[in-house]
Order: structure tokens, then C-alpha cells, then sequence
């Protein structure tokens, strides 16, 4: 059995590369896909005209969907909301902030929010992930089956990438991503920093790898337009970073990653 996911992260309505964001819901709705992930940044400055234009889209992607929210899903302009109720309007045209949950079809998907409308530093942009936060993911991932393949999404990478274009910094990163190897985690999806990755942590068996996905705004760095496309088999998970060309999508980076050995 291969499980596909569509790994779509950063569209950043308001300011999203039009031919590519429809390209991409073409693209994923041929795809045959078990699970569309989008793994925040949905909006550009948090306003409800782009979070309408992000509902419409997600709309028009068939099959299951789960979103994560990202820090420029906070307002930017609303400051009372942004520190109040940072992710009301999220909720309101997306589904649910802090966790959104999937599970079915040999595999289970836990995403968290990273995202904080306003912490004690002076750039609200970087991560924070709490300890509440993955007890509450690796106790819902003890409910699933033993051989179910285990997948985090959120909006920022626990750990940085190595010569990235910007960072993470997410505070609680490092220990959650310790913790979801010793949980047996398989993936941990993100986006935030516009350029597709993949790398294993290195803790627990090593079999617990974080992948990235670009970004399908104008915001670009250094790095085309695109997104992910997983295939996990079971030994084998591959993940292939598509590209926009500007007429079309095209294989821009892949990896191939050891899956862990099921527990008997």
C-alpha cells in the first residue's frame, strides 16, 4: 500500500503567485491524494479578505483536508485581536487552531499551531511549541494503531535548516522533536522559511525525518515556487519538491527516507 500526501505550505493569500496556486489545486486534484496538508501562512497580512480567498481555495481541493495555522495567520493590523484572539478569524473561515486531527487509511496526522499572535521577544514571527502541546500529540498517537505511520504538521521547524534563508527559532523545537522520535513520529511536516527540506533528527532510532515545504506566493528565496508530494511505502517514504516553471509544475528536489521498522 502507498499513501500519498499533498504537502502545500506559505500561499500567503493577498499576495500568492495566482498561476501557481491554481496550477497546484489542478495538480492535487489529479492526483489521487489520501490527504492534502497545508502547513500554515495561508495569509499574507491575516486580513478576512484573505482568509476568504483561502477558504475558496481549499474548497476547491477534493479529498480531506488539515490545516495548521502559521504567524502570519495572526493580524497584523488588528493589534487588540492579534494579542487577544490572534487566531479567531483562522477559525472562522479554516477550522481549528490549536490542533486538527486525522486519522484513517493506515496512517494518522496530528497538527499543532505553532504560531503566537504576540510572545516575550521582539520578533512574534519565530515558533513556540509547549510541552502541553506534545504530550497531547504523542498520547493521541498511543491510540492509533502500532503500525499506523505517525505525521506532525505545523507551521515552523522544530530544528533549524542547515543554510536556510531565514530561521525558526522555535523555543521548545529541539526537545519536541526529541520527544517525537522516542514516540515513533515518522514525519514532522512544516513550512514558514519558503524552501522545500528534508533531513532526519538525530535522536532517538533516526527514523523520524522533518520535511519542508516551499511556498506558493511572491515571497520568494532563492527557491521556486512549489510544494510536496510524499509517497510512503513500507520501507520507503519519498518526498518530491515540485517547482513552478511559470507554465507548469516540474520535480525540482527529491529525497528518499528509511521508514522505521514496525514494532511487532
Amino acid at each position: 500500500m502507498t499513501i500519498r500526501l499533498a504537502h502545500l505550505s506559505d500561499i500567503h493569500f493577498g499576495g500568492e503567485n495566482t498561476a501557481a496556486v491554481s496550477a497546484a489545486a489542478q495538480h492535487v486534484n489529479a492526483g489521487r491524494f489520501d490527504l492534502s496538508v497545508v502547513t500554515g501562512d495561508l495569509t499574507r497580512y491575516g486580513e478576512i479578505a484573505e482568509f476568504e480567498a483561502a477558504a475558496t481555495f481549499l474548497e476547491q481541493l477534493r479529498g480531506p483536508k488539515l490545516v495548521t495555522p502559521g504567524n502570519h495567520d495572526a493580524p497584523y493590523l488588528a493589534w487588540a485581536e492579534r494579542i487577544f484572539a490572534p487566531f479567531r478569524r483562522f477559525e472562522r473561515a479554516i477550522g481549528a487552531a490549536p490542533a486538527q486531527t486525522y486519522l484513517g487509511g493506515g496512517f494518522a496526522v496530528r497538527g499543532l499551531n505553532t504560531a503566537r499572535g504576540a510572545q516575550p521577544r521582539l520578533n512574534w514571527s519565530k515558533g513556540q511549541i509547549a510541552a502541553r502541546q506534545v504530550r497531547a500529540a504523542v498520547d493521541w498517537f498511543e491510540e492509533a494503531a502500532p503500525d499506523c505511520v505517525r505525521i506532525v504538521a505545523c507551521h515552523h521547524p522544530l530544528t533549524e535548516m542547515i543554510g536556510g534563508p531565514m530561521t525558526a527559532r522555535v523555543w521548545g523545537g529541539p526537545k519536541a522533536a526529541g520527544a517525537f522520535s522516542e514516540a515513533r513520529v515518522d514525519l514532522v511536516l512544516s513550512g514558514h522559511i519558503h524552501a522545500p527540506f528534508a533531513w532526519t533528527y538525530p535522536c532517538g532510532d533516526r527514523r523520524t525525518h522533518a520535511v519542508g515545504a516551499g511556498t506558493l506566493s511572491l515571497r520568494e528565496r532563492g527557491v521556486p515556487p512549489g510544494f510536496n508530494v510524499i509517497e510512503i511505502e513500507d520501507a520507503e517514504i519519498r518526498i518530491a519538491a515540485l517547482g513552478w516553471t511559470g507554465s507548469h509544475f516540474e520535480p525540482y528536489h527529491s529525497w528518499s527516507l528509511d521508514r522505521r521498522r514496525q514494532a511487532a
